[in-house]
């Protein structure tokens, strides 16, 4: 029998976020979803007063993020603001978050943190966006520290690198860039020949917040239909 957790979804305005948020309420957590319109996660201040709110977090699922409207440029046409922006929306807001909630879980002495990550940032990225790729890889180098250091406490800290998954509007924009011939190619690229869905993603959080991966942390699983395979 599971038991009843206390968890926070961020990015929960579609897409991902939101297929994990359904997914938790599903097995009985209870479940509070945000996203950067109800609460800027990327602020310290806005951060800290959301979870002090919250109270007591059982389960952080940190899934904000993307490309925040952004496309591909040369690197030297790449902007400080355009760079920060998806750092904060990536990063900070991982570890701001990440920060609020681990105290609650040492004196509970058990928690469960899955992270984000992508395919970008265990490769490069589809888009080209320097920053992402970055903000991404270190999402994951995050997940490895956090595991290593919270792990004495009964906290897991997992991360998951999607694949290419039609999930909100960005993606769905990149995916008719293509046209027919590279959605094809990029089709041919993935072992299981079909793109990913938001809940795949969400079986792979499933798991990393269940009872049954008590002895799995700091592991970053790739669930892209076998793509980084080739």
């Amino acid at each position: 029998m599971t038991t009843k957790r206390i968890a926070v979804v961020t990015g929960t305005g579609h897409g991902m976020g939101k297929a994990i948020a359904e997914s938790l309420r599903s097995a009985g957590h209870t479940v509070h979803g945000v996203d950067r319109d109800e609460a800027d996660l990327s602020n310290p201040d806005a951060a800290k007063q959301y979870f002090q709110k919250i109270g007591q977090v059982d389960i952080l699922v940190n899934c904000a993020g993307g490309v925040v409207g952004q496309t591909h440029k040369p690197l030297d046409e790449v902007t400080d603001e355009s760079w920060k922006a998806i750092f904060d929306a990536n990063l900070q807001t991982t570890f701001l978050s990440t920060r609020a909630v681990i105290k609650g879980m040492k004196e509970n002495g058990w928690g469960r943190i899955v992270n984000i990550s992508s395919g970008a940032g265990r490769s490069v990225s589809l888009t080209g966006i320097q920053a992402y790729a970055t903000a991404k890889a270190a999402q994951i180098g995050f997940t490895r520290q956090m595991a290593h250091e919270l792990g004495q406490y009964g906290i897991t800290v997992n991360c998951i690198a999607p694949g290419f998954v039609l999930s909100n509007p960005s993606t769905i924009a990149q995916w008719e860039s293509y046209g027919a011939e590279g959605q094809a190619k990029l089709k041919a690229g993935i072992a299981t020949r079909r793109l990913g869905k938001a809940e795949d993603i969400a079986n792979g959080v499933s798991f990393f917040t269940s009872e049954a991966s008590d002895w799995v942390t700091g592991q970053c699983l790739s669930i892209d239909g076998g793509h980084s395979l080739f």
